[in-house]
């Protein structure tokens, strides 16, 4: 057990890593290719798609997973396939009722009522297109996860990610625009939909048999299951949808108020924005798992060990990425969109919501260790809370502030969702707020802001002014006296994962200990 969840665990995160940056590959190629205007439909109709892909799925998937893993423990082969039927019965029900929705109800209303934009009506119809097949994929993947054959579920994402991106690509390129950037979407997850029934039928009969020939299960058998898995589905979708709208709702509400040119900003800068949270996420992955070990058997002193730790590293190098951002923000757009230097009007957005990013980087970590030691529900609640903030900050500051009255909402909604979650990280691991090392940083990241301010601004100024900015700040973490030989020996564990960069961080790592402890 314990080397399939390590091998899946590793198989999921290098996944994840790929798959983001796969991502972010498709964000800029269509900000690129389609222009301010065009990209600000796109992004609508995407925050849309996102939403109603997790409507639809209903929360099934993971609780296809769980429920698989019980009934293969005790080798009810029967009932763990039986989940799946069942579940997607249930999934494609609600793809379909959404996706003819989405066509004929909601699309229309949202184009011509909400926003007054006819012109995003036929690419938020397609996203009824879209639906029935995601839910298809979201049931295998679950189907997957449960018998830890992780590598299925990355084999379908890259399908869906790959054929994303070359089809819409194409249809761009000979005219089809915006349509043709979602015909591309569509597209990818009908392969990666097609891709995933095959594995099941092919590869799947290994781990998951195929029912004997005296199983029955009746209708009304098959209600209490389905009762079972709505029930478990219930918070798991409430909890999803919240993260959906935290990430999409100011588009969807920039949408009504902002031009789409406006929109088309926003939504070049957020991804770029968003690039500090890959250290966070790491470290939240990583602390999980260690912190739900730690306080099961009740070894308190490693669990705060894990805990200031993982605040400490994850500000370590989230805090001066973000700051960077802030002051290079408009260089940045302008080098990487340098075919389309109008989407510089998005640095003020950039700026504010890479400070968001800190908020939320933390609110991630904490996140973790509070599900670690067994609190699911209070994200939830506090990710509900920072949706419906976040909703209503965008929809006073939008019309006043355009988007960086969207990205404020966002920082201010990441902060309240921060600060709960600290405090009741503290109080359940007992452990006391790792102050002085945080403040250190924040004072070396401060000096480095200082530095950063004199730079010019320029795109010929953008990586010498970085590499400045590192080298200040290095230093000024030296000045503070910021690393322990604890810290030290961390972050050696860390380089050990970083490959080639591994000796020249443990060379880094023995210049600081000679300056650090010369005198010790």
């Amino acid at each position: 057990m314990a080397n399939k969840l390590v091998r899946g665990s590793l198989i999921i995160f290098i996944g994840n890593i790929i798959f983001r940056i796969g991502g972010y590959l498709y964000r800029f190629l269509m900000a690129t290719l389609l222009g301010p205007v065009n990209n600000g439909i796109l992004g609508t109709t995407l925050s849309f798609q996102g939403i109603f892909q997790t409507m639809a799925s209903g929360g099934l998937p993971p609780a296809i997973s769980k429920y698989i893993a019980e009934y293969e423990a005790v080798d009810d082969h029967n009932m763990a396939r039986q989940t799946i039927y069942t579940a997607l019965k249930i999934m494609v029900f609600l793809g379909l009722f959404l996706g003819v929705m989405m066509i004929f109800v909601i699309a229309p209303y949202i184009a011509n009522n909400y926003m007054g934009k006819p012109e995003v009506m036929v690419p938020l119809q397609i996203i009824g297109l879209i639906t029935p097949f995601s839910v298809v994929l979201g049931a295998f993947r679950g189907a997957f996860q449960g018998v830890y054959k992780m590598e299925y579920i990355v084999y379908t994402r890259a399908i869906e990610q790959v054929s994303m991106i070359l089809f819409a690509v194409g249809f761009i390129l000979i005219g089809l625009s915006v349509v043709g950037a979602l015909w591309g979407t569509v597209i990818g997850y009908a392969l990666a939909a097609l891709s995933s029934v095959l594995i099941f039928k092919f590869y799947m009969p290994k781990y998951i048999p195929k029912p004997s020939g005296d199983f029955e299960f009746s209708f009304r058998d098959e209600l209490k299951l389905g009762f079972v898995l709505v029930k478990f589905a219930i918070p798991v979708i409430i909890t999803a949808i919240a993260e959906m709208l935290i990430y999409n709702i100011c588009t969807v509400v920039m949408g009504k108020f902002l031009t789409m040119a406006d929109v088309g900003f926003f939504t070049a800068a957020d991804p770029i924005a968003r690039l500090p949270l890959m250290i966070s996420i790491s470290v939240a992955t990583t602390i999980l798992p260690a912190s739900s070990e730690a306080f099961k058997v009740k070894d308190i002193a490693s669990l705060q060990k894990y805990v200031g730790q993982s605040y400490k590293i994850s500000l370590l190098f989230v805090v001066p990425m973000c700051i960077g951002l802030a002051l290079f923000a408009a260089p940045t757009l302008r080098l990487l969109y340098y075919t389309r230097p109008a989407y510089v009007a998005g640095a003020s957005a950039l700026g504010i919501l890479a400070i968001g990013m800190t908020f939320y980087s933390i609110f991630a970590i904490s996140t973790s260790i509070i599900q670690g030691i067994g609190n699911p529900r209070i994200p939830m609640y506090i990710l509900v809370f920072g949706s419906i903030l976040t909703a209503i900050l965008c929809w006073l500051f939008v019309p006043f502030l355009g988007i960086a009255g969207g990205a404020t909402a966002t920082t201010i909604a990441c902060f309240f969702m921060m600060v709960p979650c600290i405090y009741f990280v503290f109080k359940f691991t007992e452990t006391k707020a790792p102050k002085l090392p945080v403040v250190k940083i924040l004072f070396a990241a401060a000096i480095m802001g200082v530095a950063g301010y004199f730079i010019p601004k320029t795109t010929l100024w953008l990586f010498p002014g970085i590499l400045i900015c590192m080298v200040v700040y290095f230093f000024a973490l030296i000045l503070v006296k910021f690393f322990t030989k604890e810290d030290i020996e961390t972050l050696r564990e860390y380089s050990l994962k970083l490959g080639p960069l591994s000796k020249l961080l443990n060379k880094i790592l023995n210049f600081v200990e000679k300056i650090e402890f010369r005198n010790k």
